[in-house]
């Protein structure tokens, strides 16, 4: 399996890298990387998987955290992993912030926070159109992962 994950350089250039299959036959890397990417992605963003993500714009216009699509994303990853826990963190400001705790079929204990790539301020909601900025912040895949 393959998939491409953004990296944030230390000069700040963003890079696209290339997560596979490790040498033992293991998607670990690979599915993390999806779902760091599912936690970032909106509703209906993806031309192959409408439904993944999380509804970003009835989020900022309701005021209610989307804890409801990130369980439907555990839900969906649950499988991929030995054991998965997808939780918002309390005190995460105006964007959500995701902590997630993993074991990987590997037996490799992985814990991490995905912050959502939008926030409140970077979105355009008033303006009635579909676009939308993102905020940019990016969690490097591979920082992540242990080697």
């Amino acid at each position: 399996m393959r998939v491409y994950g953004r990296v944030t350089n230390s000069d700040g250039a963003k890079t696209w890298v290339v997560v596979t299959t490790d040498a033992n036959g293991y998607n670990d890397a690979v599915n993390l990387t999806w779902l760091a990417q599912v936690l970032k992605l909106n509703t209906g963003e993806s031309p192959f998987y409408g439904a993944w993500g999380i509804p970003q714009y009835q989020t900022i216009v309701t005021q209610v955290f989307p804890d409801y699509y990130v369980m439907k994303t555990q839900q969906q990853f649950a499988g991929m992993f030995a054991y998965l826990s997808i939780a918002r963190a309390s005190n995460s400001g105006s964007a959500p912030v995701y902590n997630v705790a993993v074991t990987t079929r590997s037996g490799s204990i992985i814990a991490t926070a995905i912050p959502a790539a939008w926030t409140a301020d970077s979105m355009n909601v008033n303006a009635g159109s579909s676009a939308y900025s993102a905020s940019g912040s990016t969690i490097p895949p591979t920082q992540a992962l242990p080697t």
